[in-house]
């Protein structure tokens, strides 16, 4: 039903938010705010606040956010219509006149729920009769527990074309809603109508407020399929319901973990082996919709699948599915069970234990893709890297958030560096004939007497470089000239090959202008966005953002993205000429240094050596003054 926002206003006004949630969470006033545990995870110091001014929850540790209506349906599982229906009804509202055309399909689903609901006593009635010696049989051989058969309403559709159709005919209940409820199939030839579940061990399956709205039956005989579903009916969309969903909720938001397994006998057996927080998608693979579902219970839930290679593929069907929804925080685990065992036999045979294992073993999300493109691949040869490189790169361009699209083009760079060495910083530098290290002052000098260790004095300068650090002017100049560049990319045309000649000691760093470089080489478009959308692809997404991102504040106007290309081109190359200036009086200071090291060490060990070096390091500190006023 679609409500006037006028009347969702009024009861957003007529309800208190602290009074509702204070019914489920202990709250503490705290000025205009309250605070408490999360009731959607599992805390021990208070992260749940709200605020009535302003008419909105938030948990700092889980995330989750919303107003009253919102609270309302996620613990009851309502959907908004419900929630304001339910809230205004308690706050004494009389609830708006529905058209007629929705007050009838109102009443015509409320007229189904209750045609399910008979259904779902009857069969249960019917596994505890004589007639369910078998299918109890089964249960019992499965070690399926009485408490189950009760907690998931267990049943058994006896093997009759009329049975279930005439006990509900015989309850005044029309034919033509045990059709529309899809517990008999009608011939399209207008013939008799007839069970659809026969045989079967029957499972209801419920919706968020834990209504019966369809049926799974597992078959007991050789029916042609193992598993059945009920159809599409006004109150069942398979897409969009989970089995189990209803009860496994306040599990789940005890312990922040949900489990997807196969199928509904494994769901039970979970339940029997300690694991009652598990759901299953219904026969088919998991959709959107149920994904959706399923980041309402859990930041990650983990599908258990089969360790065979139908297991396999599922794994890789639901990864698909989640990489273009994914969101930051939220993912996928996906656990495989060792060849030839279910939940049900592994439970039993090596203990909870075992399967709760297999559970914290789980891969995330990001090494199912991986493993998905490496599957029998060989990758000797650059070319065939390349092409497994593109795979990846490909799998991870159908992520719509980009933050986390920029994240997985990173792990994939850098995991394809570290497999196959990649094209480094030490590659670039070797090709380019940039050779270091032979130098004198990157030797440094005799430890001191009675130091432990052979380790080596290094002058401040040199600490500074083999710390690679950020802060000191040096760096933040080269900072400056990168950010210039990313703010204005038309740039590299008119400054290639003072780039290039650029001395940079910070590894990323250097990575980042060796691929600016190589992108302007390509003849690639040097529009901002195109720019930096290649950069990110290539794994610099976190690099680009430490040096433009929206937490960066940038002083100079020649570096902001609304300089003209004049103003960036005469600012960046004024700074460039400072940075070569300070580094021309730092390589005199390294000399002025050996020198003094040098006589020094002449002069003798001992007492005047550390003398000496002490005096070294403060006529040191006196240039390192000297430069910082340049």
């Amino acid at each position: 039903m679609a409500f006037p926002a006028q009347f969702i206003d009024e009861v957003r006004a007529r309800v208190g938010l602290a009074d509702v949630i204070g019914r489920r969470v202990k709250l503490v006033r705290r000025g205009r705010e309250h605070s408490g545990l999360c009731p959607f995870h599992n805390e021990k110091s208070p992260s749940f606040t709200l605020n009535e001014d302003k008419g909105f929850f938030h948990c700092f540790g889980c995330g989750k956010h919303g107003s009253v209506f919102d609270f309302v349906m996620e613990t009851e599982g309502l959907n908004f219509p419900e929630a304001v229906e339910k809230l205004a009804l308690e706050a004494g509202l009389q609830i708006p006149e529905q058209s007629p055309q929705a007050a009838a399909q109102a009443q015509a689903q409320a007229g189904l729920y209750d045609v399910m609901e008979l259904a779902a006593k009857w069969l249960s009635e019917q596994l505890m009769a004589d007639i369910g010696q078998g299918a109890r049989g089964y249960l019992r051989d499965r070690g399926v527990g009485k408490q189950a058969v009760e907690d998931f309403r267990i049943g058994y559709a006896p093997e009759s074309r009329n049975a279930l159709k005439n006990y509900l005919l015989a309850r005044q209940v029309s034919e033509s809603d045990i059709v529309e409820a899809g517990l008999v199939i009608k011939p399209d030839d207008g013939g008799t109508s007839y069970d659809r579940f026969r045989n079967r061990l029957m499972f209801p399956i419920a919706d968020r407020r834990n209504r019966v709205i369809a049926f799974g039956g597992r078959a007991l005989g050789d029916a042609k399929a193992k598993y059945l579903n009920s159809p599409e009916t006004p109150l069942f969309h398979k897409g969009r319901v989970l089995y189990n969903f209803a009860q496994a909720r306040p599990q789940v938001r005890e312990s922040g973990k949900v489990i997807v397994a196969e199928g509904y006998m494994d769901v039970v057996a979970m339940a029997e082996g300690g694991f009652p927080y598990a759901v299953a998608p219904l026969g088919t693979a998991v959709t959107e919709d149920q994904l959706q579902e399923l980041w309402k219970l859990a930041a990650e839930p983990i599908f258990c699948l089969d360790g065979d290679r139908a297991g396999w593929s599922a794994a890789i069907r639901a990864a698909e599915r989640a990489l273009p929804i994914l969101k930051p925080g939220y993912s996928l685990r996906f656990a495989l069970l060792p060849e030839g065992e279910d939940p049900d036999t592994l439970v039993r045979g090596k203990g909870p234990e075992a399967l709760q294992q297999i559970l914290d073993d789980a891969l995330p999300l990001s090494e199912v893709i991986w493993r998905k493109h490496a599957d029998g691949q060989q990758l000797e040869t650059p070319e065939r890297r390349a092409g497994f490189k593109g795979e990846l790169l490909g799998s991870a361009r159908t992520i719509r958030d980009e933050t986390v699209r920029d994240y997985y083009f990173q792990y994939f760079n850098e995991r394809m560096e570290k497999s196959f060495g990649g094209i480094g910083t030490s590659a670039r530098r070797n090709s380019s004939g940039n050779k270091r290290g032979n130098s004198r002052q990157n030797r440094g000098a005799p430890p001191l007497p009675g130091s432990k260790g052979g380790g080596r004095w290094q002058a401040p300068e040199q600490r500074l470089n083999s710390q690679q650090g950020l802060g000191d002017p040096s760096m933040r100049r080269i900072r400056l000239l990168l950010a210039t560049i990313l703010n204005h990319p038309e740039l590299i045309e008119r400054i290639s090959e003072e780039l290039v000649g650029v001395e940079i000691r910070h590894e990323k760093l250097d990575r980042l202008r060796a691929e600016i470089i190589d992108i302007a080489g390509r003849g690639a478009s040097l529009d901002i966005s195109t720019f930096r959308t290649q950069l990110n692809e290539r794994g610099l997404a976190a690099v680009v953002d430490s040096l433009t991102g929206s937490k960066v504040t940038i002083i100079d106007r020649f570096a902001k993205p609304d300089a003209t290309l004049d103003e960036a081109e005469a600012g960046w190359r004024d700074l460039l000429a400072l940075h070569h200036r300070n580094v021309g009086l730092s390589q005199q200071r390294q000399e002025f240094t050996a020198e003094r090291l040098a006589a020094t060490e002449e002069a003798g060990a001992g007492d005047q050596f550390v003398k000496g070096m002490q005096q070294v390091v403060d006529e040191e500190q006196q240039l390192v003054q000297d430069l910082s006023r340049d």
